[in-house]
């Protein structure tokens, strides 16, 4: 078909599916985190995002986010239940695409899946699964779509020249303050003096890990909505920024806490993918090398800092998806090469990137923790969002669902 690259088209067709996987992988990566009596809760919470977003995303979300912009604040509804959604390519941001429509449709639908799915780890164990639905459904109309609009499609702050090339601001800080916030409106869990809190199932979280890394090459490569040097760059960008994110927490937390630990080991992986996502289409890999080692420490002193301030973020999403897609937005902005992808950032001298970077981290920061504030709050004043105390102490599992993960 003209105007079509197959290449590029296999490659983002391919990534969509990878991005797929990783929310049955962060079902698994949470379910093996949490209490053995909440882990079904927990992975129906990802499981029905796949489904309740994918509604979303075809009756109106997909055109809010990428439709043609009206005054920097959100896209038309032009595309409303896929109308105009086809086998040619699109214009997205005023920029002709030589993919087929219909593919950077799927691309960008997994993306707004899994990053609602991100905020459950942050309240487990507690919130009620109707209430669960009804954020879910809110949250990506108010935060997650405007994000999207304002970053990739053309809105306000791709005017002011802010670059996010797989979503540490749409997809991780957004994720990662609106779970802060959700933190402080549910309250803390109830958990008994006798009770074990530890990850019920670390085989899952590594079954979940390896998901996730095994999708991310999409995640970040696919991106580049391309086959060539840039999905390329960005294919070996994550897997190095990752890696040494995982050697490094390893070794900080083996020094602190006077063992190795599998699961630290675990997180660390999660938190370098999370840190390269804005910048792997645009750095070197000798940085994404650099911003690993400053990501193991940075968001391993964030998890340490949650713990001494008493917030029961349950997983450490604030920790690993809100300060590491902060962290990567920045330093992008430090690490940016133009040779990569045209972009230069302070290193070489452009302090102009530098400062749109901080700008635009600091206005998410404020926007999707009070955004969620504020659903929280209101729905919580016409519905209890959290469970009964005798739902939480049974178990999500038995008490809502009737059901129970092992029954050996």
């Amino acid at each position: 078909m003209q105007n079509i690259d197959s290449a590029a088209t296999a490659m983002v067709l391919i990534s969509a599916a990878l991005v797929f996987v990783m929310t049955p992988g962060l079902a698994f990566f949470y379910g093996g985190l949490v209490r053995r009596k909440n882990v079904l809760s927990i992975m129906m919470q990802s499981f029905m995002s796949m489904g309740v977003v994918t509604a979303i995303w075809v009756f109106g979300g997909f055109s809010l986010a990428f439709g043609k912009d009206i005054g920097g604040i959100i896209g038309d509804l032009r595309y409303f239940g896929l109308n105009g959604v086809g086998f040619a390519p699109g214009i997205v941001a005023g920029v002709q695409q030589n993919i087929p429509f219909l593919a950077f449709f799927i691309f960008q639908e997994m993306f707004a899946i899994i990053t609602p799915a991100l905020i459950t780890g942050a309240f487990a164990d507690r919130v009620s699964f109707k209430s669960y639905m009804i954020f879910l459904v809110i949250w990506s109309i108010l935060v997650y779509i405007p994000l999207a609009h304002w970053t990739w499609g053309g809105g306000f702050l791709a005017q002011l020249g802010l670059v996010d090339f797989a979503g540490g601001i749409v997809v991780h800080m957004s994720a990662g303050f609106a779970a802060l916030a959700s933190v402080f409106i549910v309250g803390k869990r109830k958990i008994a003096k006798t009770e074990h809190v530890e990850p019920h199932n670390i085989t899952y979280v590594a079954l979940g890990t390896g998901l996730l890394w095994f999708g991310w090459f999409g995640f970040n490569g696919g991106s580049a909505l391309a086959a060539n040097g840039l999905t390329a760059i960005a294919f070996v960008n994550t897997d190095i920024c990752a890696s040494l994110a995982m050697i490094t927490w390893l070794l900080i937390s083996w020094i602190h806490e006077g063992k190795p630990s599998m699961v630290g080991a675990l997180v660390g992986s999660v938190a370098g993918l999370v840190s390269i996502t804005p910048g792997a289409g645009y750095v070197q890999p000798w940085a994404a090398a650099v911003i690993g080692v400053i990501t193991a420490f940075v968001c391993y002193g964030a998890v340490q800092l949650r713990a001494r301030f008493g917030w029961d973020d349950a997983l450490d999403v604030w920790a690993c998806h809100g300060v590491g897609g902060t962290l990567g937005t920045i330093v992008t902005g430090i690490f940016a090469a133009s040779a990569v992808n045209g972009v230069s950032g302070l290193i070489e001298g452009n302090v102009h990137q530098f400062l749109v970077q901080l700008a635009a981290a600091a206005f998410v920061v404020v926007y999707s923790f009070g955004m969620t504030w504020i659903i929280l709050k209101i729905q919580n004043h016409f519905s209890p969002v959290r469970v009964s105390d005798e739902v939480e102490v049974k178990g999500l599992d038995e008490g809502l669902f009737g059901e129970t993960a092992y029954n050996l």
